[in-house]
């Protein structure tokens, strides 16, 4: 079998590369560190001391009382409210609609410039920047479902592992990228006449933008396939009451396949301990191992450079081992690297580097081989609905990983012990996706057999 990608599953790639920089310039970089900043700067106005983030330095969210260090993950986890009442019709409608590339493109678009509108967080104002993030973020995740419903139509199952790893192989390239070119304007900044602040909300716009402009080449080459036949050409609110109702067929369906089931339970614990740990790694090494924003920011650019290599080796062995055997080595070792984060002392650079090299090299295997996994263990036709599912599920736990760890730093004072704690999330999806029978859960669903699984 080759390990060449088609055309059409070049350009299906090409959306990994356009959407991965929200990930990681906006959601892992810039805009935890940014708004914590100016978080505290609100604090400190109202007469605080603000000795850290976390102590003695609280502001108001939604008319709760927070540590201003802790605002990132307690938006984190409330923007999920928005998703759990958007992500769950997305797939149905994606499956009933005659044109999924239009859908992919309003939630980019969307998404792009509610990115770009994060420019106007200033000074102390940090709530209507706060506002665009949920926005962005709720639409980054509703493409998404649309996007991963395109990988059953693209590739056999037999190509399914090459071509997710290799998505998000070039998807960390491309977010790299960029991120390296957000780094040259803030390092340049002086010479445009701007303060860093300036900088980063320019770098807000460059991901917008880079986000709609690359977009725009799947949307003009993904095949499109027909919608099934309905008895009626639904439009509007007549398809938006459709999409509820096929959601609930799909659910009462979904009980038929336990195994697929219990494969999208492991995957929602492990994948929010991974994702926690990319949205909070600037934040643990700002705050407890105060390292400066330019450590962090070149920290984090070589973590997606490592992390092209890491996928496209993860694509590699799971074509040789099998895609389970290979996601269960890549937990394993996400496991390691969370514990040595713990042990990073104060300041250490060369330590701190360690850890991120170890990330880089298996960041991008879970999420490309469950992908990959899943896609095989839906049935023919529904692919959109269940990646719905797939998507909302890991949206719906998401909040639970940033909760854990901010209401551990709260009570502690520190991220360290709230670091460790994710280390529980890696274990049991480790155990649960250990003990799931794959091959007969391929076979429960009438799709056919890859060779290695």
């Amino acid at each position: 079998m080759t390990n060449r990608l088609t055309a059409g599953q070049r350009v299906w790639c090409v959306y990994d590369w356009a959407n991965s920089v929200f990930k990681i310039s906006v959601s892992t970089v810039f805009f935890p560190l940014y708004l914590t900043e100016v978080a505290v700067a609100d604090a400190r106005r109202s007469g605080q001391l603000c000795q850290s983030a976390l102590r003695d330095c609280a502001v108001s969210l939604f008319g709760v009382s927070v540590q201003a260090g802790s605002v990132f993950g307690f938006l984190v986890a409330g923007a999920t409210v928005l998703q759990l009442v958007v992500l769950p019709i997305t797939g149905a409608i994606a499956d009933r609609a005659r044109n999924k590339r239009a859908m992919l493109g309003a939630f980019a678009l969307a998404g792009a410039i509610a990115t770009c509108g994060l420019a106007v967080i200033g000074g102390t104002d940090w709530r209507l920047g706060a506002v665009f993030f949920a926005v962005a973020n709720l639409c980054y995740y509703a493409s998404v479902v649309v996007f991963y419903a395109f990988l059953p139509e693209i590739a056999t199952p037999d190509q399914r592992d090459n071509v997710s790893s290799k998505g998000w192989a070039f998807g960390y390239l491309g977010g790299g990228l960029c991120l390296a070119a957000n780094i040259a304007l803030i390092q340049a900044r002086e010479l445009f006449g701007l303060t860093q602040a300036d900088a980063i909300r320019i770098c807000f716009v460059v991901c917008g933008v880079w986000w709609a402009a690359f977009t725009l080449i799947p949307l003009r080459r993904l095949p499109e396939q027909a919608a099934p036949p309905s008895p009626s050409r639904e439009q509007g609110g007549a398809l938006l009451v459709a999409g509820f109702r096929q959601l609930g067929q799909t659910l009462v369906q979904a009980r038929r396949f336990p195994i697929t089931l219990a494969f999208l339970a492991g995957f929602l614990i492990y994948i929010d301990g991974v994702n926690t740990v990319g949205a909070v790694a600037g934040l643990y090494g700002a705050e407890e191992l105060l390292l400066p924003v330019e450590v962090l920011t070149m920290t984090i650019l070589m973590v997606q450079f490592v992390a092209f290599g890491g996928g496209l080796a993860h694509g590699w062995l799971a074509a040789r081992i099998g895609a389970k055997r290979t996601l269960l080595i890549s937990l394993a070792l996400w496991t390691v690297v969370i514990a040595g984060a713990y042990f990073v002392q104060t300041g250490q650079r060369l330590q701190f580097y360690a850890v991120a090299l170890g990330i880089g090299l298996v960041i991008a295997g879970p999420a490309a081989l469950s992908r990959s996994l899943f896609s095989q263990l839906v049935p023919k036709g529904r692919a959109a609905e269940y990646f719905a599912l797939y998507t909302l599920g890991e949206r719906g736990t998401s909040s639970l990983g940033p909760l854990v760890f901010s209401v551990v730093a709260n009570a502690t004072g520190s991220f360290r012990p709230a670091i460790l704690s994710l280390i529980a999330f890696l274990v049991i999806g480790f155990a649960v996706v250990a003990v799931v029978p794959l091959r007969r859960g391929i076979r429960a669903v009438g799709n056919p057999e890859p060779k290695l699984v």
